[in-house]
């Protein structure tokens, strides 16, 4: 079937490209590690060209990007939607980069909100997501991950607000930068420890800074061995997260949406929590992009 897009998922660590047919149907996909914090001096054309110049030479059809690839730190800076924020203002707002003569780059904008505390917050990427996992008015959407997304969908899914919590940096700041680490032993999964910890941070989230010190003293105490320590600190910090946000925002159930095993994870803490999940179907991501572009006009459905 003949091209019709070329989606582009453009994150912190990773490039992906998507080839897709008139129905926004896959008909190849390739990735390569050139997230935009590897792109050697801002060389993001080239970084493209050698990913996907062939399909631009083959098929000549509109390219569509999101991701990191709109931040400050990215090709262009694409500036943020303001919820609630749907696809017509996205498809509105794209903001375009010439690749090389007579290809141009459409950059999904991201969404900014602020919160029932008064405090700004942002997305860049994950908005995609949601308006590609078909989600109903009414639903919660949480998106695991290194800034955990928990994000609430109005009428004609748009996202009405949504929240960032720092679960997966902060376990990557005290497992590899902190004393915390020091007596763990990774590479072994210890489900049960996980649970615990889970329990743990749902019962003490208002003593957040105090209780994250449990991971190293149940090691010092003999109560959990070195290869059990990773999965417990991954619980108490995923276990305050989702007190947290369902304190302010009780929840009966969401929908995860992202990485398997991540999702895994969130599905047993929510479970332990008394919140039911569902998973969002696979390919969000590019559903998100062909919505957009096809709001914006860049491609055109054919029955």
């Amino acid at each position: 079937m003949k091209a019709s897009l070329i989606a582009i998922d453009w994150g912190t660590s990773n490039l992906r490209a998507s080839l897709l047919d008139a129905h926004g149907g896959l008909l190849e996909a390739r990735s390569a590690p050139g997230g935009v914090m590897a792109v050697p001096d801002r060389r993001f054309a080239e970084a493209l060209l050698a990913l996907c110049g062939d399909w631009i030479d083959a098929h000549a059809v509109p390219l569509i990007a999101s991701g990191m690839i709109g931040s400050r730190q990215g090709w262009q800076e694409a500036p943020y939607v303001a919820c609630p924020a749907g696809l017509p203002a996205a498809a509105a707002q794209l903001v375009r980069v010439e690749v090389r003569p007579g290809a141009v780059l459409h950059i999904v904008p991201g969404i900014r909100c602020i919160g029932i505390d008064g405090v700004h917050d942002v997305m860049r990427g994950e908005e995609t997501q949601l308006w590609g996992a078909g989600l109903a008015a009414g639903d919660c959407c949480v998106l695991p991950g290194t800034h955990s997304k928990w994000a609430w969908l109005g009428e004609e899914g748009k996202v009405e607000r949504f929240e960032t919590f720092m679960t997966g940096e902060f376990y990557g700041l005290l497992t590899k930068h902190g004393i915390l680490g020091r007596l763990m032993a990774f590479g072994t999964a210890r489900p049960e420890t996980f649970d615990a910890g889970v329990r743990l941070g749902l019962a003490q989230h208002g003593n957040a800074l105090h209780v994250v010190f449990a991971a190293r003293t149940a090691g010092l105490m003999g109560d959990i061995d070195p290869e059990g320590l990773p999965d417990y600190l991954s619980g108490i910090l995923i276990g305050l997260e989702i007190a947290s946000a369902t304190a302010r925002h009780p929840q009966r159930s969401v929908t995860l949406l992202g990485d398997d095993d991540l999702c895994s994870r969130y599905e047993t803490a929510l479970g332990i929590a008394g919140v039911d999940t569902r998973r969002a179907s696979d390919g969000a991501t590019t559903r998100g992009q062909w919505r957009v572009a096809l709001q914006a006009g860049l491609a055109k459905y054919m029955a």
